[in-house]
């Protein structure tokens, strides 16, 4: 049987969204079917309808979700309907090279559903990141359905399913910050004010955060930054040494992902120090250090995928760190909207005037 709902879908490259009353099937073996309480509106989202991951048209955006299992397909034990979910966007499948080499967060074979959702005349939709969940229920894998406390509100709840595990994860998991570390956070955007938050969490005694918007430096201190510098008319490496005794930080996080900021990180750590890219660059961005300066700077250059989680891990740590009030998961809700309010947000989102907006079923 198939389900009638009403769904985001980008049609074309470039195109305003449309609601469109779209076809989710019941789940098939290792499948379940959530009807989705909430979903964030992501730079990722809007990078699928400019075209900018891939041709696959029609998509089915949102992918930041919490919800509700409805029903569960065959050989699913660890899920029954009622279970309140977020879904996120990868699931390990346990047997690939790096699962089998105990690093689950980088697996090589994530698993997602494989029957369609379809749009009324039979045409598949491509669901964002495997998950398609700006619509009234989605299909995913059972693995991407990871349960959580009911207490959470699904408004924030939904929001650790992506851009929030991400900068925490690139703070905590990628970067190791530890007790006494000094941090650097360039963007404070929604990903980079959770790796303000990650870091503050995991002990850190300095966190320097750095913007070019006031507003959004604000917002960073709410989330446990030591200090701000609005990098617009100030040399930020260099603002970033004055603020630790000259040395530069031991973990730089650049939230951003273009080659100055890029740079900037680079230059603001401390010898041996370690830089963590988890801003997602354009495909044509390229950048050009001195090959000296790498040898001679020591330290290490990551990239942080999806915070180097593990869902089934992680989800309900920062879900109980907010039930306990350590991670203020509120805050990064700026308003809640509708599924025909989704092309206004993503314009929002555009002019830095929101950290999250976030869909209301």
């Amino acid at each position: 049987m198939s389900h009638e709902v009403r769904a985001v879908v980008a049609v074309k490259k470039g195109a305003p969204v449309e609601v469109q009353t779209i076809l989710v099937p019941d789940p098939g073996p290792g499948e379940v079917l959530v009807a989705v309480q909430a979903c964030g509106v992501c730079h990722t989202d809007l990078h699928y309808r400019e075209g900018a991951i891939n041709d696959d048209f029609p998509f089915l955006l949102g992918h930041e979700a919490a919800g509700t299992v409805e029903a569960v397909g065959d050989g699913v034990v660890d899920l029954a309907p009622g279970d309140y979910v977020v879904i996120a966007w990868r699931a390990p499948c346990g047997t690939c090279r790096s699962c089998r080499r105990g690093r689950p967060w980088y697996c090589f074979d994530s698993r997602n559903a494989t029957r369609p959702m379809t749009l009324l005349d039979g045409t598949p939709l491509s669901p964002a990141l495997g998950i398609g969940a700006f619509a009234e229920k989605t299909l995913v894998a059972a693995g991407q359905a990871v349960k959580i406390d009911p207490a959470a509100r699904p408004e924030a709840a939904g929001l650790i399913g992506c851009g929030v595990m991400a900068g925490y994860g690139a703070a905590v998991n990628t970067g190791n910050v530890g007790n006494g570390d000094t941090v650097a956070v360039i963007g404070c955007g929604g990903v980079g004010n959770a790796a303000v938050a990650g870091a503050c969490l995991n002990g850190a005694r300095k966190v320097i955060a750095l913007d070019i918007d006031d507003k959004k430096l604000n917002q960073a201190e709410k989330f446990g930054a030591t200090h701000t510098v609005n990098s617009r008319g100030t040399d930020p490496v260099e603002a970033v040494r004055a603020l630790t005794d000259g040395f530069g930080v031991d973990i730089a996080i650049d939230a951003v992902g273009r080659p100055e900021t890029y740079r900037q990180a680079f230059y603001m750590r401390d010898h041996a120090g370690v830089l963590v890219q988890v801003g997602v660059p354009d495909p044509d961005m390229r950048i050009d250090l001195p090959l000296i300066d790498l040898f001679s700077r020591g330290g290490a250059l990551k990239s942080s995928w999806y915070g180097d989680c593990l869902p089934s891990r992680d989800f309900p740590i920062l879900v109980d760190q907010y039930l306990h009030g350590l991670l203020d998961l509120n805050s990064f809700v700026s308003e809640t909207i509708s599924l025909e309010q989704v092309e206004s947000a993503f314009a929002k989102m555009h002019r830095g005037e929101v950290l999250r907006s976030v869909v209301v079923m």
